[in-house]
């Protein structure tokens, strides 16, 4: 797959028709697309659990009573017990990441999936903005073309507003707004010429 048709730093929007649970009415964030697949991030579809639970079953010690509020997302169903963190990328002069695993994907955004980011935010010492997720979106070589194909996703520029700005439940709507599409144009039949 050549360079301009990579989909990496993108939301893949979930279409109506779309009615797999894990994706249904989605948001996914693309951090990696090349000939061999793509991965991704659902960002939009908050789990039953919180960070604060997180915490616990890792033994990570935290006095905050926000992150008992601060819910986990259902990221994907292929590894769900993997932690992804989503968060803006620190400033220049602070060096390089504090965290042992963390892949700078963008200008604005890099993800972490070491345990000590976890520990540095329940010390208060983590990024201020974040997405804690559970699992991963894969697809194997063609197969995400195939489904834009079959009308089942939309694609549009990734945006840190919708990351990190709007409510979990607010997302797919906002995404295809900034899309400039509303629902009522959306077909569920594929377009032939």
């Amino acid at each position: 797959m050549s360079t301009h048709s990579s989909l990496r730093d993108c939301f893949l929007v979930a279409m109506p028709n779309l009615q797999d649970p894990h994706f249904a009415r989605s948001v996914t964030y693309i951090f990696e697309h090349s000939k061999e697949g793509a991965m991704g991030i659902v960002v939009n579809l908050p789990l039953t659990i919180t960070l604060q639970n997180i915490f616990d079953s890792m033994k990570i010690e935290s006095e905050s009573e926000v992150f008992r509020q601060t819910p986990v997302l259902a990221g994907g169903p292929v590894q769900p017990e993997r932690g992804f963190i989503l968060h803006p990328n620190l400033p220049p002069q602070s060096g390089p990441s504090p965290w042992q695993s963390t892949l700078v994907l963008n200008s604005f955004l890099s993800i972490t999936t070491s345990k000590d980011i976890l520990e540095a935010i329940a010390a208060g010492k983590g990024p201020e903005k974040m997405l804690i997720a559970l699992g991963y979106a894969g697809w194997e070589a063609n197969q995400l073309e195939e489904e834009i194909k079959q009308n089942s996703w939309l694609h549009t520029k990734a945006t840190p507003d919708i990351l990190f700005n709007t409510p979990y439940h607010a997302r797919w709507q906002k995404t295809l707004d900034q899309m400039g599409i509303t629902l009522g144009s959306l077909s569920k039949d594929i377009g032939h010429a």
